[in-house]
């Protein structure tokens, strides 16, 4: 059973994970390709998608810790420290796309081309910082101290 969980866990974060780092990433930069060419739907498409796939595999990537919990669980690392930090690093990253990346996406859109650079910079650091958060998550899951992988 350990190995089914670790599996769906490790599954979920490439999936739900990976897609909303990379596409929170190319957002900025497609912003402000679609505030410099306004009228160019492409521009325009590309951005809406961008935000759309952030927020639906947001939504997905709640199975995310679900499954870590229950891998976690099963294994009996619950009180370990590695995993502690990387449960508060885990909501640390999912407080700062829920509450600055995906509203400041929302807010640039809403603007119908009117944002500012100053705002997709803004924007591109915050998503970098959730980008960040998701890394050391990553590494922590990957060397974790007192593993039994004998890495």
């Amino acid at each position: 059973m350990n190995k089914f969980l670790l599996s769906v866990h490790v599954l979920a974060a490439i999936v739900a994970i990976g897609p909303v780092t990379v596409a929170a990433s190319m957002f900025p930069p497609a912003m402000r390709r679609a505030m410099a060419s306004p009228d160019d739907p492409q521009a325009t498409g590309t951005v809406h998608l961008l935000h759309r796939i952030c927020r639906v595999y947001a939504t997905v990537g709640v199975v995310v810790p679900v499954f870590g919990f229950a891998t976690a669980s099963r294994m009996g690392v619950l009180g370990d420290a590695w995993l502690i930090v990387s449960i508060g690093l885990t909501a640390l990253a999912a407080l700062v796309l829920a509450a600055l990346v995906l509203p400041g996406q929302s807010a640039l859109l809403e603007e119908d081309g009117g944002g500012s650079r100053e705002a997709t910079v803004r924007l591109a650091m915050v998503t970098g910082v959730f980008n960040l958060l998701w890394a050391v998550v990553t590494v922590l899951m990957i060397i974790r101290p007192g593993s039994t992988t004998g890495a």
